[in-house]
């Protein structure tokens, strides 16, 4: 009988579930949305609920598309936003709404936790990672200090996918990549930092069992299989964080492939064949989906987002024409740029329309057009844009590389919105001078690399080798030569730019 592992990613935005054959191809998949909360100026929260009910209304119709028995799925693979705060109370009830990935209410409990560490340096130690506002580490102190009734009801908090693991299973549990990004996870060890938790006052009885992503970490209970259609039995395995499993869904398992992600955010990544400092915590160095491989990463804030906002700010008549006609509006705005040399003639574009986390931790930093004269027209912008994006991405790449010597890039797999686009993909090719592929299943998101995952622990695939090894090539992009020199002339000129401007962004940010 053919063999089928389900992967569902817990999203911001919704729940993805995809049902993916022997051979990696996804015989069927299904969305849901649902709100997200945001209660004040830089705070979201959703309710876990939510995330339970289209779990529960994606397994049903992905079933119902694929019309396949319930005896041929073999296992399933979760993913999930990262850094989320859920946490329950002694009778597994939600004590309140999750605090997610981009809340930005616990600054001062971020800066907190690295004084009572000793410092960055000793929290690198402790952990490999700074603590970001985004991390979990920070929420739960806020809940400590500003909600001390919630505080003293909570019994154990985990991150979104393992709440959807608990109601499938009953099973209370994480792993070790939705771990690393809590803040509170000794990376090179793979195992809660006790030492830290200690210093920070917290019981370490709060934190979960972690598994190894691959890991069995429970089975499908009888009420659950008869609310979802699935058998009873079925084994869940622990899975992975999302910005970690959907690289691992690309095909980046080993060390020396880069990952390229030009969506809202931009993410570069690499699977790291061994742990790795990170100096002066800059990137994000997370245990990978298989035992005895690390994650290297770093997030820009705006990349695609960057795109985004020039279009509806500065293009109105190209929407206008997409409106008209029924074409792709990006197409449109391609066409310009592609008759626009590289390098604009000398235009810059910065994207921290957001301030910025990688690689310049800046929140005051701010997007810019930098060299504009008579002689530049729409086209130049709009393709400048697209550089300057790709100029901050290979900033991120830089910072990878320089953590050892070992590291030595052969190719970058790119996958988001921007690999959709041609001109984009051969942008970064000659700003990376590297082969850029795009791959089956890329699409799908955190959802097939928790497929891939799956399959591994329940015996379909050896190992992450072999199972991404069923991805297939779609496109390859080469770089060209006479382009890479004018891109390496043009990078130098941007790498500068940020220093020469950063006191002035603060000035800025000042006048608000």
């Amino acid at each position: 009988m053919k063999r089928y592992v389900l992967g569902i990613d817990i999203g911001t935005s919704g729940t993805k579930t995809i049902l993916v054959d022997e051979q990696g191809r996804v015989a069927a998949a299904q969305t849901i949305e649902y709100p997200m909360e945001t209660p004040k100026p830089g705070w979201t929260q959703q309710d876990p609920a939510d995330w339970w009910q289209a779990t529960v209304e994606t397994i049903r119709k992905v079933l119902s598309k694929a019309d396949v028995p319930a005896e041929s799925i073999a296992g399933i693979g979760l993913s999930g936003q990262m850094h989320g705060m859920v946490a329950l109370d002694a009778e597994n009830n939600v004590v309140r709404p999750a605090i997610l990935w981009n809340d930005q209410r616990t600054e001062a409990q971020c800066a907190e936790i690295t004084e009572e560490a000793g410092g960055l340096d000793a929290l690198l130690k402790l952990t490999n990672n700074r603590m970001l506002t985004g991390y979990t580490g920070g929420k739960i102190l806020w809940m400590r200090e500003e909600e001390p009734e919630n505080f003293a009801r909570t019994r154990v908090i985990f991150n979104p996918k393992d709440y959807v693991r608990f109601m499938l299973t009953g099973e209370i549990a994480t792993e070790v990549s939705d771990a690393s990004g809590t803040g509170l996870f000794d990376v090179k060890e793979r195992q809660w930092s006790g030492e830290l938790m200690d210093k920070l006052g917290l019981d370490r009885s709060l934190f979960p069992k972690c598994y190894e992503s691959y890991e069995v970490a429970g089975h499908v209970t009888r009420e659950v299989a008869a609310l979802t259609g699935l058998r009873e039995g079925l084994p869940v395995t622990a899975g992975g964080g999302d910005a970690v499993i959907q690289t691992t869904g690309q095909g980046l398992v080993r060390q020396g492939v880069l990952g390229v992600v030009i969506g809202t955010s931009g993410v570069v990544a690499m699977g790291l064949d061994g742990y790795k400092e990170n100096k002066g915590g800059d990137l994000q160095v997370f245990c990978n989906n298989a035992k005895h491989l690390w994650h290297a990463m770093g997030v820009t804030l705006a990349a695609g987002g960057s795109y985004h906002w020039y279009r509806d700010a500065l293009c109105a008549g190209e929407m206008a024409e997409a409106a008209r006609t029924g074409r792709n509006v990006y197409d449109i705005m391609g066409e310009e740029a592609e008759k626009v040399q590289p390098g604009c003639g000398g235009l810059l574009f910065l994207p921290y329309l957001q301030g910025e986390r990688c690689p310049h931790n800046d929140s005051d930093a701010r997007g810019v057009f930098y060299g504009l004269g008579l002689e530049h027209g729409k086209g130049a912008m709009t393709r400048a844009v697209m550089e300057g994006v790709t100029f901050s991405l290979r900033d991120v790449s830089e910072k990878i590389y320089a953590m050892d010597a070992s590291i030595k890039p052969e190719k970058v797999i790119l996958s988001g919105g921007g690999a959709m686009s041609p001109l984009w993909r051969q942008i970064v090719a000659d700003v990376f001078n590297l082969p850029v592929v795009t791959v089956s299943g890329s699409g799908e998101g955190g959802a097939y690399g928790a497929a891939l995952v799956a399959g591994v622990g329940v015996g379909i695939w050896k190992d992450l080798q072999e199972a991404c090894g069923l991805l297939v090539e779609e496109t390859c992009t080469l770089p060209k030569a006479e382009n890479v020199e004018i891109y390496n002339k043009v990078y130098a000129l941007y790498d500068k730019l940020y220093l020469a401007l950063k006191g002035t962004f603060g000035e800025l940010s000042a006048l608000k």
